[in-house]
């Protein structure tokens, strides 16, 4: 008997592992005028384009009838008529197709590229690239994507993630994240990089290679609060900083804190550095999206972690595009996270 969402695995691995090659190469030929900006001002590249393609594309051969919530949206790009626009579309059509077709070997993995002569035309892509227009919601089953999760430390060449999640009303079944410049060894940061994380509920969590062989499985060891050092953002506006210190101030903890971008920090957690990881809210109003935490999440639950909201409440994936209202997050291990909830109530306390 196989195991549940043994082919969703397949073909999740399969997309993110070459998401992930896709994205590596346009770091090194990243140009300036292949950057566009959102109304937020966050950067875009060429690469959360292309990423978005490459997975919709396959998961769109796979499973032709499953919605999927993405993060980037195609109108610009299928409406500019500039020159910055023409260059984009070119590049990503390029990229993409150079992605999906490229002779892979993937071990124990099935791969879903396309084979020679099977490439997408530039419609073809940014079609792909708005499937992700999903709204989201709390019945049946959709596919949330980020690309390029953490865009602002992929452009510095630090830390991101192409993150992908399978979530049947309104739970999480299978996560899949692919970290590029992820050190094998955090405290070796010039040594070996690259890993692709996978968890699928009930079957535990496992890190492996980019090229999907030497699956390691993962259990957040049991650390004391003593030995505990947050994991961060690295931007100040996704999380109050000056709050994770009081926090760690009232449970006595000394380390200092590991900042990095994107779910990169779930990664990490999950495989033992750190112990917590903690984000809470800037201001009023802010509403997480769901992409940014539903890999992140299942993966720190099948290695024997625990993650709510700051205020100790499950995160509901079935609101739509986002958590709804923001509340914060933090993950932890079994033992330790009441322990960092209370203490947030505590500062929360101290506040008023």
């Amino acid at each position: 008997m196989s195991l549940a969402f043994s082919l969703e695995r397949q073909v999740a691995l399969s997309a993110v592992a070459r998401a992930c090659r896709l994205t590596s190469s346009v770091f090194n030929k990243l140009v300036k005028n292949e950057t566009v900006t959102k109304d937020d001002k966050s950067p875009v590249t060429v690469g959360d384009y292309s990423a978005q393609a490459v997975v919709n594309t396959i998961l769109s051969r796979a499973f032709p009838d499953d919605p999927i919530v993405g993060e980037e949206d195609a109108s610009d790009l299928k409406s500019g008529t500039s020159e910055t626009a023409q260059t984009l579309r070119k590049r990503i059509t390029e990229l993409a197709n150079e992605a999906l077709t490229a002779d892979l070997a993937y071990g124990d993995v099935a791969d879903w590229g396309l084979g020679p002569g099977q490439e997408r035309t530039t419609e073809e892509l940014l079609n792909a690239i708005d499937r992700g227009n999903h709204a989201g919601g709390p019945t049946g089953r959709m596919w949330t994507l980020d690309p390029i999760d953490g865009t602002k430390g992929f452009l510095r060449g630090e830390q991101y993630a192409v993150c992908l999640a399978l979530i049947v009303n309104s739970r999480v079944e299978l996560g899949v994240m692919g970290c590029p410049n992820l050190p094998h060894d955090l405290s070796k940061p010039d040594g070996p990089r690259g890993s692709i994380f996978v968890a699928v509920r009930g079957q535990g969590a496992e890190q492996r290679t980019l090229t999907l062989g030497d699956p390691k499985p993962l259990q957040l060891p049991h650390l004391p609060i003593s030995e505990l050092s947050f994991l961060e953002s690295v931007e100040a506006a996704h999380s109050s900083h000056s709050f994770n210190d009081r926090v760690s101030s009232t449970l006595g903890i000394t380390k200092p804190p590991t900042r990095m971008d994107s779910q990169a920090k779930y990664c990490a957690l999950a495989r033992g550095d750190g112990g917590a990881y903690l984000r809470m809210p800037t201001g009023v109003g802010y509403k997480e999206k769901i992409w940014d935490h539903a890999s992140g999440s299942l993966l720190v639950t099948e290695a024997g972690g625990m993650i709510t909201d700051g205020r100790g409440a499950p995160l509901d994936f079935g609101l739509g595009r986002t958590l709804g209202e923001n509340f914060g997050i933090v993950a932890a291990g079994a033992e330790v996270h009441p322990l960092i909830i209370a203490a947030i109530k505590q500062v929360n306390e101290q506040k008023v």
